[in-house]
């Protein structure tokens, strides 16, 4: 199978590069986290007293330091197998094959990574939530609702520097039209887009992403054969907006090889295959759960 694996690292610098350049929460992927046995990670979790009075006869109080490894199981086991008639690739000068991994990377993988993560997310006990409410662009006061989220963060003594804020994009034009910001540049072009506020960077997230529960299909159920996913109907909400703290969770993306073979190698079918399998999840210390603040709409999907 020399050449499946040659063809393999062949395509999977595409598949990282367009992987990183259209997801919305690559920017959270963990990469100082050891793999143990496949897909298990290990945490360190420590607790400690606090200050006592000191004594001037006696010293020091005596305290206590608890240290723990907490073993997490990556929780999402996906993948898809596709053939592709040697013919049909023929016909097509290679096009069918040559754009079938970067394309199923690009529609598929991408977005239902990124929906699982802010589900994942939003679905935490004890993270900071406000009142939800829907979004009106042009009423609804939005730069006034990110205000709120930073005062409570402060409140909770979440670090200032590295904050980031993922967004809608209804509420990130309902920032925008609350914001008044134009610049202009010599051949007379406008820009009007906000990059960073308040020193959090800005990172706008399709809705259809960007919900508070999603259901997976499984690929074989009647009903679910086209796999993918679905914001969940009747539980789940739009995400108006998330301010996350990258030091509050751990993002593990991990793609096992794809495996590409050739009409001659596959012994089924005289057709190229590829397979793609991949292993993520994504946690939630216990102890940094105010370092994610979820601002969500009021009505429920359908």
């Amino acid at each position: 199978m020399a050449n499946s694996f040659q063809l393999a690292q062949t395509f999977l610098p595409l598949l990282d590069e367009v992987y990183k350049a259209d997801s919305r929460t690559a920017i959270l992927d963990s990469t100082k986290v050891e793999i143990v046995n496949g897909n298990t990670i290990k945490v360190f979790k420590t607790d400690m007293d606090g200050l006592g009075n000191y004594n001037r006869n006696t010293g020091f109080v005596d305290g206590s330091v608890t240290g723990t490894w907490e073993t997490l199981t990556l929780g999402k086991d996906r993948g898809r197998s596709f053939t592709v008639d040697r013919m049909d690739n023929e016909e097509t000068i290679g096009m069918a094959f040559g754009t079938l991994a970067s394309e199923f990377i690009r529609t598929k993988v991408t977005p239902e990574i990124d929906a699982y993560t802010f589900a994942k997310i939003a679905g935490t006990t004890g993270i900071d939530t406000a009142t939800a409410a829907d979004i009106t662009i042009g009423t609804t006061d939005v730069p006034g609702l990110i205000d709120e989220a930073e005062r409570s963060m402060n409140e909770n003594e979440v670090p200032v520097d590295g904050r980031m804020l993922f967004i809608s994009e209804s509420a990130y034009a309902g920032l925008r039209s609350k914001v008044t910001r134009t610049v202009m540049n010599g051949e007379g072009g406008i820009n009007k887009e906000i990059e960073s506020y308040d020193g959090m960077r800005i990172i706008r997230v399709p809705q259809i992403r960007f919900y508070t529960a999603i259901t997976l299909k499984d690929g074989s159920t009647s009903g679910q054969t086209a796999g993918g996913y679905t914001g969940t109907a009747t539980t789940g909400y739009k995400i108006n907006f998330m301010i996350i703290h990258p030091s509050a969770i751990t993002k593990v993306v991990k793609h096992v090889l794809p495996r590409i073979f050739s009409p001659d190698e596959n012994q089924k079918a005289d057709a190229w295959k590829f397979d793609y399998r991949v292993y993520h999840d994504t946690f939630v210390y216990d102890n940094k759960v105010k370092g994610i603040y979820l601002h969500k709409g009021a009505t429920a999907l359908s």
